[in-house]
């Protein structure tokens, strides 16, 4: 019996698949990504006061980053991915699921690793899914029911996480979060303005100069230069190796030339960067030494640098190496490590710095992380997955709630524009950045802010019709 007049049951979900092609092939880390299965899941949903809502949900199943595997095919890969979401929407479906969205997705959690195995055994697969990306496919069915229940109770889905609608976080988290809601770590409304973290792949050509036939001639930019006066970027997360120190450390104090001088043509004077060698590193000295030979170069590269992201493997416990060294000289943050309440712990007691959130490991998830955050005193940034389409909405609306470092990461606008053609009518700035700043003005209404209803994707119009 449902406890509270906004609490959900969960009557229908249906998932869709669709492959989109990159504009140009992005490199990160040891892996090349020239296409991807994005996958949406639409989530109708009755609250006890017996209304009746859609709530959408929408991630890139990307097993190059979930999944790297020398095992595994990716074209297998995908498959159990894809057969993971059709099984965790027939539970939610099936079991007609209620709650809070945070219960929901409490009671699905302690299921998904078993179900994911599952779906691998039957597939006769070599190599059980890492819970990183089972936690990938259940992130689009997450984010819809948060949809459906802001649309069925006629409110932002963010007004929903006080007192009044969702329970306290002490079961999720722990004794010390008794009486502590969601709603004390957020912001009431969305900035407008956030800063947008523009990504240099490692196979991102860096000038006009290098640019040649083999680039697409659509009217976009092609190097980083012309990104850079195009978008008036400030921001940039520059992919390394995180194998051959030398060239990474050019790299940056590259990256960070050709950006300035692009800069000073447009009249910015402000730069931030980020690095991410995708987990590469064999330990943490390569990170040290990369630090400290970029300082020796570059004083104002080195003083520009934000963060560092993972620098190397995601298993904690197996690579338990003491990140504090990197620490004291930038903020190191957890990211692909970080999967549970439990991983977040571990991280911070290696030494890490903070946290890297992202919408594909579940936006509860990142909620909870971003109050454990917060409560820890430790910074975090918002990532995202590539994500395309509404995806790319909701990951913009939840770091323009929360305090992340600087902004947000959406960097599909350079890899599938096309596929954000739909959304990009409806809201235009939050993909198409103004003086490096994207906006949350467009995302109005009940729900996470998509209004789906005014985009002319294909399915939302079918769904629609059906519904």
């Amino acid at each position: 019996m449902l406890k509270r007049r906004s609490d959900l049951r969960i009557v229908e979900v249906e998932p869709y698949f669709s492959v989109e092609r990159a504009r140009v092939p992005l490199k990160f880390g040891a892996v090349v990504v020239e296409g991807v299965t994005f996958c949406h899941v639409r989530a109708r949903a009755e609250n006890a006061a017996g209304r009746v809502a859609d709530g959408w949900g929408a991630i890139p199943l990307s097993d190059f980053w979930g999944w790297p595997s020398a095992l595994v095919p990716h074209e297998k890969r995908d498959a159990a991915m894809r057969e993971l979401v059709n099984r965790l929407c027939a539970l939610a479906q099936s079991r007609r699921l209620e709650g809070h969205p945070f219960e929901i997705f409490a009671c699905i959690e302690p299921e998904l690793q078993p179900l994911a195995d599952s779906v691998c055994a039957e597939l006769g697969l070599p190599e059980l899914m890492p819970h990183l990306c089972a936690l990938i496919c259940l992130s689009p069915l997450d984010a819809a029911v948060h949809d459906a229940f802001g649309h069925a109770n006629g409110i932002s889905t963010y007004d929903g996480y006080g007192p009044e609608h969702a329970p306290d976080l002490e079961q999720f988290l722990g004794p010390r979060f008794a009486g502590r809601y969601v709603s004390q770590y957020i912001a009431p409304q969305y900035a407008a303005w956030l800063p947008v973290f523009h990504l240099v792949g490692g196979l991102d050509k860096l000038t006009r100069a290098e640019v040649d036939e083999s680039d697409p001639r659509d009217g976009l930019p092609n190097s980083l230069d012309e990104w850079v006066e195009r978008d008036g970027l400030r921001c940039l997360k520059v992919k390394l190796k995180g194998t051959d120190l030398e060239w990474d450390l050019e790299r940056i104090l590259a990256v960070e030339a050709v950006a300035r001088e692009a800069q000073r043509r447009v009249g910015i004077d402000e730069l931030h960067l980020s690095i991410d060698t995708n987990e590469q590193c064999e330990s943490p000295e390569y990170i040290v030494e990369l630090l400290e030979k970029l300082r020796e170069r570059s004083a104002s590269a080195y003083d520009a640098l934000l963060y560092v992201e993972q620098p190397t493997g995601r298993d904690l416990r197996r690579h338990g190496f003491d990140m504090s060294p990197i620490a004291r000289l930038k903020p190191v943050l957890v990211d692909e490590s970080l999967t549970s309440v439990g991983d977040f712990e571990l991280a911070l007691s290696l030494g890490w710095s903070g946290v890297a959130l992202k919408t594909c490991k579940c936006h509860t998830h990142a909620l909870w992380f971003a109050a454990l955050a917060e409560e820890a005193g430790v910074p975090y940034s918002v990532q995202d997955l590539t994500n395309l389409g509404i995806s790319l909405v909701h990951s913009v609306g939840l770091a323009a709630r929360l305090r992340p470092i600087m902004g947000v990461e959406a960097n599909s606008r350079q890899f599938f524009p096309a596929s954000n053609e739909p959304e990009a009518r409806v809201h235009p700035h939050a993909f198409w950045p103004v003086r490096g700043m994207v906006s949350t003005q467009s995302f109005t209404g009940p729900g996470l802010g998509y209004r789906v209803g005014e985009i002319g994707r294909p399915i939302f119009r079918q769904a629609r019709a059906a519904g």
